[in-house]
């Protein structure tokens, strides 16, 4: 399991107590404490495709699921490449994108750059949550006043004439979020189109209040089988399993044991 989102830790979870199987996860260590998973865990990048390759042939991994950030796009590249150069069959867990509802006033950009760009060269009282490692981009725009949201401290502060800092980690409660934008006159909040329910709050809170939403798109994700469910995923473990048993008994009625 390429993990870090909490779909993967909800499919080694479901997967921990099974005895036909011995997941492991794998994470990037961008998050300094990340909440522990009931499987082995390794932290830290592999060297690209080929140390990725090398790592599920090391460990005789039959199977790989890529529950990535849909930010992570370098990552997924790596995963599609390893798999082949490994043989070993991949399936991607990705949570659907976000989508407007009634009410939303969504501007959606292809990148953070623009993004920024979208905010306008007025100053606006900004909410921020694009992640401790993406996030020093602002500086590129220090008109704006941010209030800035992260798991991890963002180290050094950004060099912007006004930032605030908030220390915090999903999932996130709509009332809560509709208060803190209240304290904090907020008047635009910029973030990933991350999708998933646990920061979905900001944008319901976004909906009520009224107030603008800048998206960063995702990037293109590599063409690889999907599942947009735990309960697709674990089909797919499944029929994986199945397939490779039938083959097992196949190949030993050929040898006659």
């Amino acid at each position: 399991m390429l993990g870090g989102t909490s779909e993967a830790r909800a499919l080694v979870e479901a997967l921990a107590s099974r005895a036909d199987l011995a997941p492991s996860v794998s994470l990037a260590g961008r998050t300094r404490n990340p909440l522990p998973y009931p499987a082995p865990t390794r932290i830290g990048g592999f060297g690209g495709a080929q140390g990725l390759a090398d790592h599920l042939r090391a460990e005789g991994i039959d199977l790989m699921v890529d529950a990535t950030h849909p930010f992570a796009a370098i990552m997924s590249m790596n995963a599609v490449e390893a798999a082949r150069l490994a043989d070993v069959p991949l399936l991607a867990l990705a949570r659907p994108a976000w989508t407007p509802k009634p009410g939303d006033d969504w501007q959606e950009e292809p990148s953070l750059p623009a993004a920024l760009a979208g905010l306008g060269a007025a100053p606006r009282r900004v909410f921020a949550a694009l992640g401790r490692n993406e996030v020093r981009a602002l500086e590129a725009a220090p008109q704006h006043h941010y209030l800035i949201r992260s798991v991890d401290p963002v180290e050094p502060p950004l060099a912007v004439p006004d930032a605030g800092y908030i220390l915090d980690r999903g999932p996130f409660i709509l009332e809560a979020e509709i208060n803190l934008f209240k304290s904090h006159g907020i008047e635009v909040v910029l973030a990933k189109n991350s999708g998933g329910t646990a920061s979905a709050a900001k944008l319901a809170a976004a909906r009520a209040l009224g107030l603008k939403v800048v998206l960063v798109a995702r990037p293109p994700r590599p063409d690889v089988e999907p599942a947009a469910s735990l309960s697709e995923a674990l089909a797919w473990i499944d029929a994986r399993l199945i397939d490779a048993r039938l083959h097992a008994r196949s190949a030993s009625a050929r040898r006659g044991v």
